[in-house]
Order: C-alpha cells, then structure tokens, then sequence
C-alpha cells in the first residue's frame, strides 16, 4: 500500500463516518416521530486491484437501511384519545396521497380530518386512501391502487337511509265489535302511527288502520297523513288478517307501498296477536332516519370506516386497505415519513386487514418510532471514536508524506 493509498483510506473512513452519524442524528430527532422505522449504518470495503501478496488499499462504502417490516421492527402501541388515530398491528402499510396525486406508502397512523377539504390527512397533509362502501362491498385491484378514493369524513354529514322494511307487534282486542264497513282513513276498528323517511330524510307519516270484519278477521291498511291519494290517502292494498282459536296469526301479513319519493316499503305485522288482553301496538324495528350530524367516527379492526351519528345510527362509509410488498426493508424512504416502492422492494400487493397476512388496524391507538435513544448515543460514541482513528490515519499518512518530499531537499 502506497503512501496515497493511505491518505485515500483514511478520508474514505472518515466520509463513511460522517455517513454514520447522519444516520445517527436523523434517529435521535426522530424518536418521537410516529411510525418512524429507525436507520442503520452497513459498511462495505471496496478494495482497488492487486497482484498476489500484495494489498491495494479501496475506499469505504456505506449504505444505510431502515428496519420497515416484520414483527421484530414493530413499534410499541401507544393509547390515544382520537379516532382517527390508528397503528398498524403486524405487516402492511397505509396508502396515502400527496398534494400531487402521488401515491406513497406509511405506518404513521395520526390522522386527523382537514377542515376545508374533509378528508383524513396525516401529518404531511397526505390524505388517507381508502374504498367508498356507498355501493355495497368494493372490487379490489391487487396490484395497483386502482378504486382507491379518499376517505372523506365530510361527505357523511347529514347521511340519511331511506325506509324499507320495518315490524310491528301488538294485540287486538278479541271481544272489539265486528264492523262491517270498508276499511278507510276514517273507518277503522284501531289505528296506530309510525313514521318512515324518503330518499332525502324527509319523514312520512302514515297510519296503519286495523278494523274487525268477523270474529277472528281483521283487515289492515296504511293510510298517509300527509299527502292524500286517489284513495282516500291509502298507500298500497288491504291485507287480511285471520286468527287461529289461541290468537295467534294463520299467515305471514305483510302491508307494502312506495314512500313518497321514497322506496318500496314492507311492514311486517305477523308479530300481532288476537287476545282477550288490552289492545295494545308497537314498532319493534322500521330503519331509515332523518338527516343526522356525524357525532364521530369509529373505525374497526378490518378496516371499515363507520360514521357514527347523533341518533346512534353509524354507517360503514368506507373500508381501508393495507400494502405490502415483498421486502419492505428495501422501500426508499420520503419526506413526510413515507415511502415508495424501489427495484428491490417488490410490486405493492393491496389488500384488507386480516387477510393474506397482513395486520390488523387498531384504532385510537399509534404506533411509535423504533429509535432506542441509548443504542443511538452508543452507536454516537463509537462513531466518534472511528472518525479520530481515522483521522490520525489521515495525519500520519500526511506527515510521513512530507518526510519523503523533505529528503529531495
């Protein structure tokens, strides 16, 4: 090894140094970062050519790699008061967006809903990805991140669903007169109300009229209280109603029509009985409701966002994928604490939490960053020391160069 070939190995020590401690003070400013994956310093020697018994002395090569994926590079879990919050727990990664459409990849999982736009950003103002539920189960593409929308919270301010089915259960009076008039809006034995909701939240109030034709045999009818009919307000046919000697229904009545710019309706009445107690109806179950302000979010371990509304109501809005690719340990890290997919990552494979070996999504919970701050002053100190060695490899080389100038001299 040639005096030049020493001065190159100590500058290349120390350069790689240098390297190392980079890496070492991005750790240590990051240890409070979420979802940040802790950096590591790996060396390589580069060696220039050489003829047997001797040495040529190469340079120093680092490369730094970032501990992404599996269970032992997991962060801890740390509760949190927002729902909105959510920590991976086990292998995949978020999908979100950049201001340019950009896609990218994270574990950090504090999002919360930006204001002017509605939609769950992280810290980076990424915005979340997800796919919409409003049109029943979505069609995933594995390999792309086609379908994805973001996930808005603002859209679901105000949700309504229309009425479509709904029960009632009650008794009617065995011994109530026989009456042998139609049944009408006017013309009823019993009535009871109920509301249902049209496609915009609007209630529709209806009555359903019970009225005894004969013993054991009743008659049913909806009646709207709103917006009178051809009919006389009658929505939808009479449906007979016939009892067996203990007062129990022979069939399955069932009253159906159309609310009002509504849907098709059916209102079950096979829960009514026919007794010597007192007359008595109740609904046990019509959906539907009126317009309600979203009061907050739940989101569950499958990934299904649910908008939980003032009524108690919540409705699942939309469902969030997780990523993964073959070695996550060679994604390439981002501003914003994200990361892209590189040569040597693997292709992105999309998919639901809990399926195919990806994690599950914990929400109200956040993952924290990997970086020990003790390894890290270690690996501080040490990287100190390297750098003096090489240092005086560097000045050693220098000096012992100009006594070999000097002795032209």
């Amino acid at each position: 090894m040639g005096l030049y070939g020493v001065l190159n190995a100590g500058v290349s020590g120390m350069n790689a140094q240098t390297n190392r401690l980079g890496v070492v003070a991005d750790n240590i400013q990051n240890q409070n970062t979420v979802g940040y994956k802790r950096g590591n310093t790996q060396f390589s020697s580069m060696l220039t050519d050489s003829n047997a018994g001797s040495y040529n002395a190469g340079s120093v090569s680092t490369t730094v790699r970032y501990g992404i994926g599996g269970s032992s590079n997991q962060g801890t879990t740390q509760q949190t008061t927002s729902s909105t919050d959510m920590a991976i727990q086990g292998e995949g990664f978020f999908i979100v967006k950049d201001r340019g459409g950009t896609p990218h990849l994270t574990r950090a999982g504090n999002f919360v809903v930006d204001g002017p736009s509605g939609n769950m950003v992280n810290a980076a103002g990424m915005t979340l990805q997800g796919y919409s539920l409003a049109n029943g189960d979505p069609k995933v593409s594995l390999n792309s991140y086609d379908g994805l929308v973001p996930v808005n919270i603002a859209s679901l301010a105000g949700k309504t669903s229309p009425s479509t089915a709904g029960t009632l259960a009650g008794n009617l009076y065995i011994d109530a007169p026989n009456n042998g008039q139609p049944i009408s809006s006017t013309n009823y034995t019993k009535t009871y109300s109920i509301t249902t909701y049209d496609n915009a939240g609007r209630p529709s109030n209806v009555d359903i009229n019970f009225i005894k034709k004969a013993d054991g045999q009743w008659e049913a009818a909806a009646f709207s209280r709103d917006t009178p009919t051809a009919k006389g307000g009658q929505l939808g046919s009479t449906v007979p109603m016939t009892f067996d000697g203990s007062g129990k229904p022979t069939s399955t009545p069932k009253l159906s029509w159309t609310v009002p710019n509504g849907q098709s309706f059916t209102l079950d009445l096979s829960a009514i009985t026919q007794n010597a107690g007192d007359y008595s109806m109740k609904t046990t179950a019509i959906d539907g409701n009126l317009p309600s302000a979203v009061k907050s979010t739940n989101i569950a371990t499958d990934g299904t966002v649910y908008a939980v509304y003032e009524d108690g109501s919540r409705y699942a809005a939309y469902k969030i994928p997780l990523a993964t690719v073959a070695s996550p340990d060679n994604l390439t890290p981002r501003a914003g604490n994200v990361y892209d997919v590189s040569n040597t990552s693997g292709l992105v494979r999309t998919g639901f939490p809990n399926i195919d070996g990806r994690g599950s999504i914990l929400s109200s919970m956040l993952e924290q960053s990997t970086v020990d701050l003790g390894d890290e002053l270690a690996t501080m100190i040490a990287s100190q020391t390297s750098y003096g060695a090489n240092s005086k490899v560097f000045q050693t080389g220098t000096e012992m160069l100009e006594t070999l100038v000097n002795l032209k001299r």
